[in-house]
């Protein structure tokens, strides 16, 4: 069975990604790993390493992404929270096997990056759970 190994990362949106990465990386002292557009998510991200973990900031491309609704309906905050799996498919099945309203019928493989899926909030009492394996 497909447990989660650890907590991955939690997702922030954020309306300016460049004043976000200022207060985290000059002001609390988070190392930056790493900035990039991720065009099948409509979305710029930083990548911040906190222990074993990471924040990611998530800036929309256009209007009409899912990151541009979530900041419209509920403003910056708390988009996510994603953890890792050995297995991203086997643990996408699992959880529809259980019941669970998944955002993709298959695992979406962010070239380079990851393979994810995301359970819906209606799933989950209202929070936004991303399935993550990591390709580096």
């Amino acid at each position: 069975m497909s447990l989660p190994l650890k907590l991955d990362h939690i997702g922030i949106a954020v309306r300016n990604l460049s004043e976000a990465i200022s207060m985290y990386r000059d002001k609390i002292g988070l190392e930056l790993l790493s900035v990039e557009e991720v065009k099948e998510e409509n979305v710029r991200i930083a990548m911040f390493r906190i222990g074993d973990s990471r924040i990611e900031l998530l800036e929309p491309l256009t209007a009409d992404g899912a990151v541009a609704r979530f900041l419209s309906k509920r403003g910056p905050g708390i988009h996510h929270i994603a953890f890792t799996y050995a297995d991203a498919r086997s643990a996408s099945d699992r959880l529809r096997e259980k019941g669970m309203k998944l955002v993709y019928s298959d695992v979406e493989v962010i070239p380079g990056l990851r393979e994810v899926n995301f359970v819906h909030p209606e799933s989950t009492g209202g929070v936004l759970l991303e399935i993550v394996k990591r390709l580096e």
